[in-house]
């Protein structure tokens, strides 16, 4: 491929990107536990309708979706993508050219999708594209598993961070994804993600004017109506049987981070082939299991919060990996 220098993509030749560390020379075509090498891999680049709100609005949300992935989660909806058999090779330059035909095409935003191990590929083509008229605010969506120094590179680029806390118990995070110290990891992530883009801005869905909201209040409102500039919206997914894991990321969330961020809280879990040696992961979430969950976040005072309607668990969110729209 053709991609054109940029001395961060020298990281790929001893990865430590994520938290686990892998130290693998992906630049001569070596994979680490993300499945991929320094070739920018993607599956799909399109409008996406099924993230928040003030992510999606009405025209949708100029998604990438990359392929790999540094998590592995073991009930993972995107798993042929996550385990890099679906993707097509892209250069900087075409991933640059990928984002403003998005832009172009009227997305609300870029939605990198699970870039993590791709970070020096993204500075540079986020660069090149922004010297070629990109515009849009950049959404970072991410499991969380980055490196504070991974995150450095970023900064001043990404405008809105959507990071996952997915588990808080050790146990629970080397079952479902064989790193036990995930929490620390990402709590540090998240943490300078907040520090980068600070607390949340919204703008006019029609007009893309700042909007300024004096009360809590008015800030929900806003994110119910206006299109996010800039912040931090951390994503946390019910899991079957894992309420007091959820109740535990929730509380430390939030007594760190306040109202300096927002909160969307899901219950979408869906079993799609979960391992038969994980029986626990293949049933749905309980209406009584979610209920409780948000009972609690309301005896935290949390009230900027995405909930989800009972019926999102019967729709599909997983798009056509099919290399929609890739060059």
């Amino acid at each position: 491929m053709d991609n054109a220098y940029h001395p961060l993509l020298t990281a790929y030749q001893n990865c430590d990107l994520c938290g686990r560390h892998c130290h693998i020379n992906r630049a001569v075509g070596t994979t680490g536990f993300c499945n991929q090498t320094a070739t920018i891999r993607a599956a799909r680049a399109a409008m996406h309708f099924w993230e928040e709100p003030c992510i999606s609005g009405q025209k949708g949300s100029g998604a990438v979706f990359f392929s790999g992935c540094s998590m592995g989660c073991v009930f993972c909806q995107n798993r042929d993508i996550a385990l890099g058999s679906v993707g097509k090779d892209l250069s900087i330059s075409q991933l640059a050219d990928i984002y403003l035909k998005l832009q172009e095409d009227g997305a609300h935003n870029i939605n990198l999708v699970t870039p993590t191990h791709f970070i020096p590929s993204i500075v540079a083509s986020l660069e090149l594209a922004k010297s070629k008229g990109l515009t849009i605010p950049i959404v970072y969506n991410t499991g969380s598993l980055e490196t504070v120094e991974a995150l450095h590179m970023l900064d001043g680029l990404i405008d809105v961070y959507l990071p996952d806390a997915k588990y808080y118990d050790s146990a629970v995070a080397k079952r479902y994804a064989r790193i036990p110290n995930y929490y620390q990891i990402a709590k540090k992530a998240i943490a300078e993600m907040v520090r980068q883009v600070g607390s949340p801005v919204f703008a006019d869905a029609k007009t893309g004017s700042v909007l300024n909201a004096t009360t809590t209040d008015e800030l929900i409102e806003l994110s119910e109506t206006g299109l996010i500039k800039k912040g931090v919206i951390i994503r946390h997914l019910l899991l079957p049987g894992q309420l007091q894991d959820s109740k535990c990321i929730l509380k430390d969330l939030y007594e760190t981070f306040g109202n300096r961020v927002f909160f969307s809280i899901m219950s979408q879990y869906t079993p799609v082939n979960p391992p038969e040696d994980y029986p626990e992961l293949k049933r749905r979430v309980t209406e009584e299991e979610y209920e409780a969950l948000l009972d609690f976040a309301v005896s935290l005072n949390i009230e900027q919060a995405f909930i989800q309607d009972r019926e999102v668990a019967d729709e599909s969110f997983i798009p056509a990996f099919d290399y929609t729209g890739l060059f």
